[in-house]
C-alpha cells in the first residue's frame, strides 16, 4: 500500500481541521459567489485548487524548495500577488457600476477560473504549506515518495474543493438575498474593493496559512 491506512487517516484529519479555518481563499470565493453567483464561485474554487495541484506537483519534483531556499524569488512572487489583489481592490473602488469590476464577459466564467488560479499561485504561502504539510506523511518504506507526496496533494485539493464548494454555495445564497437589498447593491463595489485590498495587504504581511 503506498500510504498506510493510520496515516491516510491522520492526514483527512489535518485536512479537514485546516480547511475549516476559513483563509484568504476562502474569503475570494466567498467575494466572487456574492457577486456573481453559484456558477462563478465554484468556478474560482477549481481555479484555487487547480493552483494547489500545481505547488504539489511542484513539491514532488523539488522544484517548492528551491522557490523556498530563495528569499529574493520569495519575495517576488509575495508581493507580486498582493499587488494583484490591491488593483483589484481598486478597480472595484473606480468602476461605475456596482459590479463592473468584477462581472463577466461571455467567457466570464472561465476568466474566474484563471483568476482563481493566478491568486493562489501568486500565493507562496501556499508553497509553504505544501511542501511543510505533504512530505510529513510520506513515508519511504511504501515506495516513492514522490508519488506519495502526489496522491496526498490530490486528496487534499479534492477535500478543499468540497469544503470551498461549500462556502461558495452558502455564499451564492446569501449574495441574491443582498443583491436584492439595494443598499448593499449600491455599496457593493466599495465591499469588493475593501476585500480584495485587506486581502492583498494580509497576503504580503502575515505568515504563513494553509491557503
Amino acid at each position: 500500500m503506498l500510504i498506510s491506512s493510520e496515516k491516510l487517516s491522520l492526514f483527512v484529519l489535518a485536512s479537514v481541521g485546516i480547511l475549516l479555518i476559513p483563509g484568504p481563499n476562502v474569503i475570494y470565493v466567498v467575494t466572487r459567489s456574492i457577486a456573481q453567483g453559484r456558477a462563478a464561485g465554484i468556478a474560482s474554487v477549481l481555479g484555487i485548487n487547480l493552483a494547489t495541484l500545481t505547488y504539489t506537483v511542484a513539491a514532488a519534483l523539488g522544484l517548492a524548495a528551491i522557490l523556498l531556499a530563495s528569499a529574493p524569488d520569495f519575495n517576488v512572487v509575495k508581493w507580486a500577488g498582493a499587488a494583484y489583489l490591491v488593483c483589484m481592490g481598486i478597480r472595484a473602488f473606480l468602476s461605475k457600476g456596482a459590479l463592473e469590476a468584477i462581472q463577466p464577459r461571455k467567457d466570464g466564467l472561465f476568466r474566474v477560473f484563471a483568476e482563481g488560479y493566478v491568486v493562489n499561485l501568486l500565493n507562496p504561502k501556499v508553497a509553504f504549506f505544501i511542501f511543510a504539510f505533504l512530505p510529513q506523511f510520506a513515508d519511504p518504506s511504501h515506495g516513492q515518495v514522490v508519488l506519495q507526496i502526489l496522491a496526498l496533494g490530490g486528496l487534499f485539493a479534492l477535500l478543499a474543493i468540497f469544503s470551498d464548494g461549500s462556502y461558495a454555495l452558502l455564499a451564492s445564497s446569501l449574495g441574491r438575498w443582498l443583491q436584492r437589498n439595494p443598499y448593499y447593491f449600491k455599496r457593493q463595489r466599495y465591499v469588493t474593493g475593501s476585500i480584495y485590498i485587506v486581502l492583498g495587504v494580509t497576503s504580503a504581511f502575515t505568515g504563513s496559512h494553509h491557503k
